[in-house]
Formats: structure tokens, C-alpha cells, sequence
């Protein structure tokens, strides 16, 4: 697995060729309405890294639109591969990243990653490693997410209509659920040789005034535009879609690895970005679709 540092996931440079997802009749199961509307989208708290891009704080104007209560499970990635057959990019890679406390004693490590060593690259690591049953499927690209909501007659969401999901009716704040910090699934203890920290169930803790489920914490997710650290300073006032160039696709919300000695990105401004092939033990997805 070839990687560079990073805090958040490992990248894979690694280019893998796709065929064009089947797409299925559309499905609105388990989603709900998000009406039409304007937001101030960016970090009102300026507490962000400078090379994530939260800010400027800047107004979207968007569509309703639909979006899933839960990231997709293990159980529905399941069904989605015994029904195609699909084959993920860290099957065919035959390697994906475990964070070190994780790893099974009797796998195969290949190494750690550079800068970040509680990364490592396990060979046969995939989602059928995760937790099973109705933990969030994780070890998934970019790619296999696409595939997966093509398959299930949805779509990846946009950032902005993440962002807008996420915070629940609330503007500004800091959370899902307001601006101080309430039981969710970050990393416990000292980050990253002791301590504990691992998915959980989809519905976990409470949903914020949407009826979204962990929109912060758990796994990150991945949206549907490319990533920018400088987005926002020309970003369109309807509708932004990202750029329209850009070698990683954005992945939102943070997950259970995060904790504020080291990664504060379990907020709802929060993001990152990462190459499309990548996979993690903390990288998952939710779908959205027209309304």
C-alpha cells in the first residue's frame, strides 16, 4: 500500500479502474426530508486546521433534499456484495490501514505509515473486517461508496448538504446538538498508545434535530465533491457541487480516532480530504438523494 502521512486516514496513490456503477431504481429508504434552505456553512469558532479550509464562513443557499439517518451498515454493504458480486479497492489491493491498537496478533503487517505509526498497512484488511451487523461498514473508498449508492438507487451527498444535515437546524454551533461536548464516539484516553475507542452501532447516542445519528464521531464519511483547502474563498451561493479538478474527494465528520490532544475534527465543520482509493478502519459513508 503506498501512502503518505496523514492524520485522519492513510492515502493510497494508488489508481484503480472502475467500471460504471449499476444503478438501481430510487429508494428514499431510511432517509429523511431536509427542506430547502440557507445556512452559514464554515467553523463560526476559527478553532479549525489552516490546511482543512473551514473558512471563510460563508452563506449556501440549497435544495430539499434527502439524506440517510445512519451511515450504511455492514449488513446492507453485505447485501450489496452478494447481490453484484462487487470486489472493494482494498480487496483488490489485498491491504488496507488498521489503526495499531486494533490489529489481530496473527495478521500481516506491512508497515506503518511515516509521521502517523498507529497507521498500519495489513495485508487482507477489508470491510469484512469491521465489526458486522449494524456498525458501520468501514475499510471503504471513495469508489466502493459510490458503487454501493448507485446499487442502492441513491447518491453520495454533496459537502454542503452534509454540512447542512449534520447540524441539525442548529446554526453556528459547534456540534450536532450545540457547542459543548456530549457522550459521542471519540477516542477515550490518551491518544494514540492507551486509551479505547472503536465504531459503534449506526443509531448510537442521539440523533440531532434531523434525526441524523453521529454526524459527528464513529467513521468518517465520504461526500461526493473533490476536496480544496481553498474552496470556500470561491465557493457559489447555490448549490456547491467543489471543484471541478482535484485528486482527493472530501470526507466529513471525523470518527473514533479523533481526540483534542491530537485531531479536533469531531465538529460539523470539520473536514478533510483524501484520494479516492483510499480505505481505513475509521472511513465509511451515509447516501442522500433528490428530494
Amino acid at each position: 500500500m503506498d501512502v503518505t502521512r496523514a492524520c485522519c486516514a492513510p492515502r493510497a496513490r494508488a489508481a484503480v479502474a472502475h467500471d460504471a456503477p449499476v444503478r438501481r431504481t430510487r429508494s428514499t429508504e431510511g432517509q429523511v426530508l431536509v427542506p430547502r434552505g440557507s445556512f452559514a456553512m464554515g467553523d463560526a469558532f476559527d478553532e479549525g486546521y489552516a490546511e482543512d479550509g473551514e473558512l471563510p464562513v460563508h452563506t449556501v443557499r440549497l435544495r430539499a433534499f434527502r439524506i440517510d439517518t445512519t451511515a450504511v451498515t455492514n449488513a446492507q454493504f453485505a447485501a450489496f456484495v452478494a447481490d453484484t458480486g462487487y470486489v472493494t479497492d482494498a480487496e483488490r489491493a489485498g491491504v488496507s490501514a488498521v489503526f495499531h491498537l486494533h490489529v489481530d496478533p496473527r495478521a500481516e503487517v506491512l508497515g506503518a505509515v511515516a509521521e502517523t505509526p498507529w497507521w498500519l498497512s495489513v495485508r487482507g484488511a477489508s470491510w469484512r473486517s469491521g465489526a458486522g451487523g449494524t456498525h458501520p461498514v468501514v475499510h471503504v473508498s471513495w469508489h466502493d461508496a459510490q458503487a454501493y449508492a448507485a446499487w442502492a438507487g441513491k447518491r453520495l451527498p454533496t459537502e454542503a448538504e452534509w454540512e447542512l444535515a449534520a447540524r441539525g437546524g442548529l446554526e453556528g454551533r459547534r456540534y450536532p446538538w450545540g457547542d459543548e461536548l456530549q457522550p459521542c464516539s471519540i477516542w477515550q484516553g490518551d491518544f494514540p498508545d492507551a486509551g479505547h475507542g472503536t465504531t459503534v452501532p449506526v443509531d448510537a447516542y442521539a440523533p440531532n434535530g434531523l434525526g441524523l445519528f453521529n454526524t459527528v464521531g464513529n467513521v468518517w464519511e465520504w461526500c461526493a465533491d473533490r476536496f480544496s483547502p481553498t474552496y470556500y474563498e470561491r465557493s457559489p451561493l447555490d448549490d456547491p457541487r467543489g471543484p471541478a479538478v482535484g485528486d482527493e474527494r472530501v470526507l466529513r465528520g471525523g470518527s473514533f480516532l479523533c481526540h483534542d490532544s491530537y485531531c479536533n475534527r469531531y465538529r460539523v465543520a470539520a473536514r478533510t480530504g483524501n484520494t479516492p482509493a483510499s480505505s481505513a478502519s475509521n472511513v465509511g459513508f451515509r447516501c442522500a438523494n433528490e428530494a
